[in-house]
């Protein structure tokens, strides 16, 4: 059973993090980096001693000793780059959003079914231990069908009119910011847990800031938006609602949901991602705790210490590369397929495109908008 060898194209904080949990898989080698700049890939590679880097991300696709890419590249960037990757038959795990628009990522995932090969999207808040527990009580009904479900991801890094990054030009991030770049994860992950998809939407978004103020005291204008709420409805008639900001003081990565059900309601806070909290009408709420002695079979696949010993993000994304190398070892080697795949597939990432549109079109009409399948 040989190694496989991973490329990985960026070299900023994303790349950094899939070098870092690479190398907690066994049998998983990182051997090239590339960038749009070819002194920062040098400088990637020596820092954290990968073996090659690559003038141009083109000549890392092109390596035929390269049998995954990871596409850790600025949003403008995802769609070119992981095109070619299809194209060239390798194995791909894309950062999201999978492309700019939902035309660019409908050729990704056919391209992905032409060439038969394994592809993702980098969702990795599906991968915690208790995530995967309230997905089973949910597809089991242990508390009844859900109704509703509420929540939000709320951050702070963009709250003053000085605050600058390359994803607010629409050319490098796209139409929308706040719903794309953090509702997308809401997203994604409510779905997963219920196990249906968002169909129709109704939005409300706002920028707060129309113009900044660069380092070099030019205005500039911002046209995508800086938060926002959705109204939700699922295809299995739960109804639901979340909230989205990038201007909220005092929240760095503040992603909840909270799922009401016949009998009790379960909620889960990514900045205590150990804890499920379960509430009751006629008895004490609880608070589950990260425990692999409490925890389903699969979610204690996902929790790798004892409980008390606190597990987050970079466990998560472990646990995302983890499942999806599975998928590429049975690929490459012919091997019986041993479970379901729970990270995101290209599909996945595709209906969260047409969805981000759907939610970009509800705004400008001021109606429901029917998210396109």
């Amino acid at each position: 059973m040989g190694s496989i060898r991973v490329g990985i194209i960026g070299t900023g904080f994303s790349a950094q993090a899939h070098v870092d949990m690479l190398r907690r898989l066994p049998g998983i080698e990182v051997t090239a980096v590339a960038g749009t700049d070819s002194s920062k890939a040098l400088e990637f590679a020596e820092r954290l001693r990968v073996p090659k880097a690559y003038e141009s991300a083109e000549e890392l696709i092109r390596d035929t000793d390269i049998d995954v890419v990871h596409n850790c590249t600025p949003n403008d960037m995802h769609y070119p780059l992981n095109r070619l990757v299809l194209e060239e038959g390798k194995h791909l795990l894309s950062e999201k959003p999978l492309a700019m628009n939902s035309e660019e990522s409908g050729i990704l995932r056919r391209l992905e079914q032409e060439r038969n090969v394994v592809a993702g999207v980098c969702f990795n808040y599906r991968h915690y231990p208790l995530i995967s527990e309230a997905r089973k009580w949910i597809s089991e009904q242990k508390y009844g069908r859900p109704h509703m479900v509420i929540g939000e991801y709320l951050q702070d890094w963009l709250l003053f009119d000085t605050d600058i990054n390359w994803r607010l030009d629409p050319e490098r991030g796209g139409a929308s910011r706040a719903v794309a770049d953090i509702g997308s994860h809401w997203c994604d992950l409510v779905q997963f847990v219920l196990d249906s998809p968002i169909t129709e939407v109704f939005a409300d978004l706002r920028t707060i800031h129309p113009v900044r103020t660069d380092a070099d005291f030019k205005e500039v204008e911002v046209q995508t938006e800086d938060c926002g709420s959705v109204l939700v409805h699922f295809e299995d008639g739960t109804h639901g609602m979340f909230a989205v900001s990038q201007v909220s003081a005092g929240r760095k990565n503040k992603l909840r949901f909270e799922i009401s059900a016949r009998t009790a309601s379960i909620a889960w806070n990514q900045e205590r991602p150990n804890e499920l909290w379960i509430g009751r009408r006629d008895e004490p709420n609880q608070t589950l705790m990260k425990d692999p002695n409490l925890l389903s079979a699969r979610a204690a696949s996902f929790s790798h210490y004892p409980g008390g010993h606190q597990e987050g993000w970079p466990d998560a994304l472990r646990n995302l590369f983890h499942d999806f190398y599975e998928a590429v070892r049975e690929k490459k080697e012919g091997l019986p397929k041993r479970r379901n795949h729970l990270f995101a597939t290209l599909s996945d990432g595709h209906r969260i495109m047409k969805l981000i549109e759907a939610i970009l079109l509800s705004h400008r009409e001021r109606r429901w908008v029917a998210v396109e399948t």
